[in-house]
């Protein structure tokens, strides 16, 4: 009696997965070192699906910003809602908003959706002290945006700004904080990068309950450009992950400090941070 051969096995499909999704409603930097682009690829290295909603597109290098246009607000809702609608999202931040209607509409949609856990990147004032937003979109967030957030993060200025402030020292650090907090946000993240001397790479945390100074080294690169950004993204996809606001500060922090440690020294000015710093060992080898 003879056995015939058995079929073969076929080869298995791809596994689906199903990653946690973050959302990131910013700007677009046409140099690919912050904003949309910054958020997108820092999403990525957390192993979290990014989407986006733009609110502004920017003519930008490493030299500077050249040109600035504004979406509608109801373009930037558009978008908001076509993710939500049929992704869903696990975690959200939100970096240039540009003017106070695009910031309104932003409010409303984070309302609308019950968008959580909110990030907020206030983006009013560069980390060098250069002034981003007209005085009623820095009022709209202070008055519609705060409030949603779970997580803020302002630097040094953007600090001083909500407070009437000005920051020196680690103490004025840790009352921005607790004043800022007060706002109505969930917690809040002072950014020591701005900051003088050895404060610079120091951020004071404070949730209402812990008051916490967070370390990391002093990376010496001028090469920074996105950090803010990177920093944010990074603690949306953490959050988006499941991980409690500061564990996810924490571990943004740790990401940002690598990226630092692997700039991109690209164009003639202030390069970006290096996003996708564990590929970087491969730059220069023929690629297989």
């Amino acid at each position: 009696m003879s056995v015939s051969a058995s079929e073969p096995t076929p080869a298995p499909l791809l596994a689906e997965q199903h990653p946690p999704v973050a959302l990131t409603i910013a700007g677009s930097d046409s140099g690919g070192g912050a904003g949309i682009q910054a958020d997108l690829r820092t999403f990525a290295f957390q192993r979290v699906h990014g989407t986006s909603a733009l609110t502004c597109v920017t003519a930008q290098n490493t030299l500077g910003v050249s040109r600035v246009d504004a979406l509608p607000p109801e373009a930037v809702a558009a978008q908001i809602e076509a993710v939500v609608q049929d992704i869903g999202v696990q975690g959200i931040k939100t970096g240039m908003l540009l003017n106070a209607e695009i910031v309104l509409e932003v409010a409303r949609q984070v309302e609308r959706w019950a968008l959580r856990p909110l990030v907020v990147d206030p983006v009013m004032v560069s980390r060098t002290g250069a002034k981003l937003l007209a005085d009623e979109a820095i009022q709209a967030i202070r008055e519609r945006l705060i409030p949603l957030a779970q997580v803020l993060t302002p630097n040094r200025y953007e600090a001083q700004i909500l407070t009437g402030l000005q920051l020196q020292s680690l103490a004025d650090m840790q009352t921005a904080a607790q004043q800022i907090h007060a706002l109505g946000c969930g917690a809040v993240l002072v950014k020591g990068g701005g900051m003088p001397g050895e404060l610079q790479g120091v951020d004071v945390w404070f949730d209402g309950e812990r008051l916490e100074v967070l370390k990391t080294e002093r990376i010496p690169t001028r090469h920074t450009h996105g950090t803010g950004c990177t920093l944010s993204a990074a603690i949306a996809a953490q959050m988006a992950w499941g991980k409690d606001p500061l564990a996810a500060t924490v571990a943004a922090k740790a990401y940002v400090t690598e990226a630092l440690r692997h700039p991109l020294a690209i164009g003639s000015g202030q390069g970006p941070v290096g996003h996708f710093y564990p590929l970087l060992s491969g730059i220069g080898k023929p690629v297989p």
